[in-house]
Formats: C-alpha cells, sequence, structure tokens
C-alpha cells in the first residue's frame, strides 16, 4: 500500500560512495554513549524468564556460525 502523502526520506549517498561512520553519525546528530547506563531500558522484558529465553536464544545464534 502507497501513499501520496509520505515524507520523503533524506537523500543519501550511492552505495559506491563511502562516508565515514564520524559523518554518518554527524548527519543524523548523534554522537558517542557517555555510559552504558544510558542505554538501559528498564521494563524492555516483562519477566526474567522472557529476558532468559532471550538470552539462550542469542548465545545459541552466536554459537551457530562456529559449527
Amino acid at each position: 500500500m502507497t501513499s501520496s502523502s509520505a515524507e520523503r526520506l533524506p537523500m543519501w549517498p550511492p552505495a559506491t560512495e563511502h562516508v565515514p561512520a564520524e559523518e554518518l553519525a554527524r548527519r543524523q546528530g548523534v554522537g558517542p554513549v557517555a555510559s552504558p547506563a544510558a542505554m538501559a531500558r528498564p521494563g524492555a522484558f516483562e519477566s526474567d524468564e522472557e529476558l532468559d529465553e532471550f538470552l539462550a536464544d542469542l548465545y545459541a545464534s552466536r554459537r551457530a556460525g562456529m559449527a
């Protein structure tokens, strides 16, 4: 489904043009993380069991490439 009133995305350079990460960050108005605690999102998981399932899946996916 398309919409004629959709916002246009900003123009990005062609894939063949290398843009340094610092330049991409500047364009997006972002900077380095001052502290890992700034990335914390309390309540991201509804329960400890949900977190455990996520971590088990994450670890399994990382080990899958080692086989």
